[in-house]
């Protein structure tokens, strides 16, 4: 049965985003907040990022700053592998119903991670697209991002803009350096178009994977925990390696399996894969320099 309506899939296609509600049943959605926060509480036990995912980088990523009385768990690598609950939303819950109603009927799973913002945090996502960190032989990709807490205008919301998934992919590198973040002109060229993607605890936000987008941080005294799912149609194939692997990646979740490739021209530059457990830490580097 489709989840979306004419109107919601035409909106996406148009924008490049689509913010659903309740995509997950409130006792799951119950069970990952406790889950995320028993995450936190056992971070408070470490001073540095630590855990292991399958190809060796930390699972639970630390910003700096982190303390015992002042936790700052910002990322989660694989949540799917840790906790039942994550999984049984990457791929069993309403949520993957939408993706299928986007890129169907055959859908693969790419990978998952958990970003936070806790209050007193002071990450901050630079505008980007997601498809140069994960190109595949076509774009019909989407990023779900599941609001694990309510997402107001103050603690540090997904900001977009509408229709750039129609328009140029922008480079990452700059200068020989990967910044994973597009120029500072682009950036300031998207801040007056930019739309703020709210909703409660629950709702998830649908976003095509060429689409700019970027976030500020947490200013209010309220978490900001979202679960981040990549789905790919099934005929589409990664032509760079995951940063985030999990062995998940490729399982198809809806529809069948056709070992058929489809291919859309495009030119970008490889990424470059991180070192450390997230993505954050090259963003960061880039700033300081």
């Amino acid at each position: 049965m489709a989840m979306l309506s004419k109107a919601q899939k035409e909106d996406f296609w148009r924008d490049g985003y689509l913010v659903v509600e309740d995509v997950v049943d409130a006792a799951l959605l119950h069970t990952m907040q406790t889950d995320f926060s028993g995450w936190v509480e056992e971070s408070c036990g470490h001073s540095e990022s630590y855990g292991e995912t399958i190809n060796g980088r930390p699972q639970f990523d630390l910003e700096p700053g982190h303390r015992a009385d002042k936790p700052r768990l910002r990322r989660v690598n694989a949540p799917v592998e840790v906790s039942g609950a994550y999984y049984q939303a990457m791929a069993l819950s309403r949520m993957t119903d939408c993706i299928a109603d986007l890129i169907g009927p055959n859908v693969k799973f790419h990978h998952s991670k958990i970003n936070s913002k806790l209050p007193g945090g002071e990450t901050a996502v630079k505008w980007h697209q997601d498809f140069p960190f994960t190109p595949h032989t076509n774009d019909d990709i989407v990023t779900a991002l599941l609001m694990i807490d309510e997402v107001t205008l103050e603690n540090g919301p997904l900001e977009v803009v509408p229709g750039s998934h129609k328009e140029e992919l922008h480079g990452l590198w700059h200068d020989g350096v990967f910044t994973g973040a597009v120029t500072d002109e682009v950036a300031e060229a998207s801040l007056p178009k930019a739309k703020r993607c709210v909703g409660q605890a629950g709702s998830v936000c649908l976003m095509h994977t060429r689409l700019l987008h970027g976030s500020t941080a947490n200013m209010s005294e309220n978490p900001r925990t979202l679960f981040i799912c990549v789905y790919t149609a099934e005929d589409a194939v990664p032509v760079s390696s995951s940063a985030m692997p999990t062995k998940y990646e490729g399982m198809v979740v809806r529809g069948e399996k056709t070992n058929r490739v489809r291919s859309v021209p495009f030119q970008l530059e490889l990424p470059q894969l991180p070192s450390t457990a997230s993505f954050f830490d090259q963003q960061a580097k880039h700033r300081a320099e």
